[in-house]
């Protein structure tokens, strides 16, 4: 074979008694972290790691009370201040961490789940069923969200569990039309025409084909609207329909520290500052996250 012959297709041959130069193979550049995401991963270990364990952070307890510290600005020895019942500051916004979190990530994950089935009915009921169903949807969408929390919350009393439950049903009608939309896609496709052709069951169908092709575009929304459902949560606790006292939850925090925002402004503003953080972690990861799935994302 000569050497014209071994030579890459679209490379010409190199003159008689002139080597060739070596080929160059092109490497793809490492991609690049942003420092956005990063940072926002970072801030969410933090946070999450506090709501797991709270005493690598804080020692003591959030309930502990000393009526001779009451108000004190933030020291070395109380990094936030101290409360109108000389409780440390710091040490209930860590603990609080917990709260905060649980409201908004089981209220988002009962919420998928509630979508899950409702989008799923609506897409392989008949017509009447799927009208019916998206209906209701949509008038709990025309609904504003706190008429609708407080509307849940006669039902289901106050409380961490009553917040919970408003955010999750405030939450699914969105998510259900999501999952009824992909629904309909997947079953107008070619393979499960085909698994249907072939005699498949249909509820082997709905768990094989339908549902796994639901849950991606599903998951990417839930975690876009895991920031709001925490600040949704912290905002029935402000308004002392979610968490009561003493729970050291950071909406229940804010309203302990509104009548002192002249003399003890550090009531209010560290817990404000740490549900901000955290729901602008969270937002910025789940946008990533959804432009990652949606191919914008550089690659």
């Amino acid at each position: 074979m000569t050497a014209e012959h071994s030579l890459p297709a679209g490379v010409p041959a190199a003159p008689t008694g002139v080597s060739a130069p070596p080929l160059r193979i092109r490497r793809r550049p490492l991609e690049r972290v942003r420092p956005g995401p990063a940072v926002a991963a970072l801030v969410l270990l933090l946070i999450v790691l506090a709501a797991a364990h709270p005493a690598l952070f804080a020692g003591g307890s959030p309930a502990d009370t000393d009526p001779l510290r009451t108000l004190q600005p933030p020291s070395g020895r109380h990094w936030f201040g101290t409360d109108q019942l000389g409780r440390d500051v710091f040490t209930r916004a860590v603990y609080g961490t917990r709260y905060s979190l649980a409201i908004g990530a089981v209220s988002t994950g009962a919420g998928v789940a509630l979508a899950v089935l409702w989008g799923l009915a609506a897409a392989l009921s008949g017509r009447f069923g799927d009208a019916l169903l998206m209906r209701a949807a949509e008038v709990l969408l025309a609904l504003p969200g706190l008429l609708l929390a407080l509307m849940v919350l006669l039902i289901t009393g106050k409380g961490v569990a009553g917040a919970t439950i408003a955010v999750a049903v405030g939450t699914a009608p969105g998510f259900a039309r999501v999952v009824r939309g992909q629904a309909l896609v997947v079953r107008r496709s070619g393979y499960v025409e085909g698994a249907v052709g072939l005699g498949v069951r249909r509820p082997l169908i709905v768990l094989r084909h339908v549902l796994p092709n639901t849950l991606g575009p599903l998951l990417v929304l839930a975690t876009v609207t895991l920031g709001a459902s925490i600040s949704a949560g912290a905002a029935l606790s402000y308004l002392g329909l979610g968490a009561q006292p003493p729970t050291p939850e950071w909406g229940a925090m804010l309203t302990d520290g509104q009548d002192y925002l002249q003399q003890a402004w550090w009531i209010a503003l560290f817990p404000g500052l740490l549900l901000v953080c955290t729901v602008l972690a969270v937002t910025v990861l789940g946008r990533y996250a959804q432009a990652r799935y949606e191919g914008r994302a550089a690659s």
